[in-house]
């Protein structure tokens, strides 16, 4: 008897194949729904890597680029990455990107999903369309990730205080502000903003004088959700540590699309807490006029056929 025919008698007597097979098919999704978010840790680690070398390498590549901003060729080559990653895997595009001025500040305040991806996207979209950078304000938490410090270095990403922002909008700048930050990440279940009493980038658009873009990605929780069993115990464990604890899963290439609004004008005459309300109603009517509620990943899925897409657009203009 050959060694295969002892192997196919051995696995005929002892495995149940049938039962291997079906427990296969069985886990295979739930293995791939947990395991994509993996994805986007990934990128941003490779992207870190690259970073290392852009910066390890610098003075031979400033001889050869003539350039004088020092990150300006890393974030175009990193940019090119995830432009790329959101072309192919959610068919990215942003809507009205003319409201993104070609010149002087503007604070852009989004809607956070359980992984910002859009952001990432729209960064580059801008870098690619306008020439311009959005710098980001992240979460304390993230500075302590070894790798994101380059990442931040790099990409102009701050913790942010009222007056650092200010100052950098004061500088001509763009910024990119999310008041819900980690809070409505890990909880915001169904696009429902979760702001609370947050009023800093009110505070920071009415010291800097500047306009106000809203801004919403269509199907974002469709890409990525987190866990909302237990909801109540990851509340409790975000409240003692300030840190995610939910976990994520997700990583579906349903279509996204930024959507961004009528620009909000500064106005002298408005308190913080009536320009935060101005704000919020501004977000939850993109997300009126955009998300399909509750949100369902088959249909975002579907979103990416370009004749699926068309009806779908029809139905919300009727």
């Amino acid at each position: 008897m050959s060694y295969l025919e002892g192997l196919s008698n051995f696995l005929r007597n002892y495995v149940d194949i049938d039962y291997s097979l079906w427990l296969t098919w069985c886990l295979t999704p739930l293995l791939i729904t947990f395991l994509l978010p993996a994805v986007i840790a990934l990128l941003l680690y490779i992207s870190a890597f690259w970073l290392y070398i852009y910066k390890l390498h610098w003075r031979r590549i400033k001889i050869t680029l003539q350039i004088g901003d020092r990150w300006e060729a890393a974030r175009k080559s990193v940019g090119a990455l995830w432009d790329a990653h959101g072309w192919i895997w959610h068919s990215y595009e942003v809507r009205n990107l003319h409201y993104i001025p070609e010149t002087g500040p503007a604070l852009i305040v989004y809607y956070h999903g359980a992984i910002p991806i859009d952001i990432y996207y729209f960064i580059v979209k801008v870098i690619f369309t306008r020439d311009r950078l959005v710098h980001t304000v992240a979460d304390h938490f993230l500075f302590k990730i070894p790798g994101f410090n380059i990442l931040a270095e790099c990409m102009k990403v701050i913790p942010g205080t009222v007056q650092s922002c200010a100052n950098i909008l004061k500088e001509d700048n763009l910024l990119a502000i999310s008041p819900g930050g980690v809070y409505e990440a890990q909880f915001g279940h169904n696009y429902n903003l979760m702001w609370k009493r947050r009023l800093g980038f009110a505070k920071v658009a009415l010291e800097a004088k500047v306009p106000i873009i809203p801004m919403f990605t269509e199907n974002l929780r469709e890409a990525f959700r987190t866990v909302s069993i237990g909801r109540r115990f990851f509340l409790k464990l975000y409240a003692m540590c300030k840190f995610p604890f939910a976990p994520i899963y997700g990583g579906f290439p349903v279509k996204l699309t930024t959507h961004l609004g009528k620009p909000i004008p500064y106005d002298p005459d408005l308190t913080p807490e009536q320009l935060q309300a101005k704000v919020a109603t501004a977000i939850e009517d993109l997300v009126n006029e955009h998300q399909r509620l509750p949100g369902n990943i088959l249909y975002a899925l579907l979103d990416r056929v370009p004749f699926l897409r068309k009806k779908q657009s029809q139905r919300h203009e009727d």
